[in-house]
């Protein structure tokens, strides 16, 4: 239990805001996840984020033990990009889940980082040590893993802010007239298929997604998606709501026409921009399509 006594110059600010002043290498979501779960005091009665706190308040925070990562390390290929004492980079192959879940708790890229490096975050707990942001199963390309909490929370916090620039490019099915689009549309679960996102007002989040066209064939479009919002499966939703669905997508592509590919939806990461949470310097990376990605597009040329 910490305990923080709150300021003159704090007077009748948010219960949160000042918490994040206290707390200043936790994230602002871990903060907010603490106070949601009624691990917060003030003057020994839970409080609310929005509290307006006053000078001599007593503030108190029930922060949980730190669990064991129990994740079993397997010997995974791992196409490493940039490592250093704080982040990884990894290049994920397609059909690599990237942390466990009920039902799939080995053959993970989190399994493959625990058998490469032993310290990893544990903000996001034992199952997801050091993931900061996930891809689809059947999506390729960077992700960026943080080994250590105040890389993680640094990071994350570029994540909320949209700091942190991801970039992708797909193949779908039609030819899009247009040379650039912008798609706001919320994404919420698909009350029809819970195992499905859909553009939905009910229960949803914003999501915003920015493309530009890279080239036009016979029957398809190639490409690129900048992610303003960073929703599950935002990109493969929007891209199929507006009529040009990624193709060899299982979930989203429909059925009535002849797949291109089987082996999943033709979408990759191809490039991260983000601040080191150490050095505060932005870094870059990318990385090339991968070859099955890039045989299918030789193939219509």
């Amino acid at each position: 239990m910490e305990k923080f006594i709150v300021k003159e110059t704090q007077n009748n600010m948010r219960l949160d805001k000042v918490l994040v002043a206290f707390m200043s290498d936790k994230s602002r979501n871990y903060i907010s996840k603490l106070i949601d779960d009624g691990k917060c005091f003030v003057n020994d009665k839970v409080a609310k984020a929005s509290l307006k706190v006053k000078p001599e308040d007593v503030i108190s925070i029930d922060i949980p033990e730190d669990k064991p990562l129990d994740v079993k390390g397997e010997d995974i290929p791992l196409n490493i990009i940039y490592e250093d004492e704080d982040i990884l980079i990894i290049d994920k192959q397609q059909g690599l889940v990237v942390h466990p879940s009920n039902g799939h708790w080995e053959h993970t890229l989190v399994n493959a980082i625990m058998h490469h490096c032993k310290d990893l975050s544990a903000i996001n707990g034992v199952i997801r040590p050091g993931i900061v942001h996930r891809i689809d199963k059947d999506t390729s390309g960077l992700i960026c893993v943080a080994k250590n909490d105040v890389a993680h929370n640094f990071l994350a916090e570029q994540l909320k802010d949209h700091t942190m620039s991801r970039t992708y490019v797909a193949l779908v099915r039609g030819v899009i007239k247009e040379n650039h689009g912008t798609i706001n549309m919320p994404i919420g679960r698909d009350s029809r298929n819970r195992q499905k996102m859909a553009v939905t007002r009910n229960n949803s989040k914003e999501a915003i997604t920015n493309f530009d066209v890279i080239k036009r064939f016979a029957n398809n479009t190639l490409i690129e998606c900048h992610l303003v919002t960073g929703r599950t499966h935002q990109i493969r939703v929007h891209m199929s709501y507006i009529g040009y669905p990624v193709e060899g997508d299982p979930l989203y592509g429909g059925r009535n026409y002849k797949k291109l590919y089987d082996g999943g939806q033709l979408l990759t990461a191809v490039k991260l921009k983000l601040i080191h949470p150490r050095s505060k310097k932005e870094m870059e990376f990318e990385t090339k399509l991968p070859s099955y990605f890039q045989n299918i597009i030789d193939n219509l040329e």
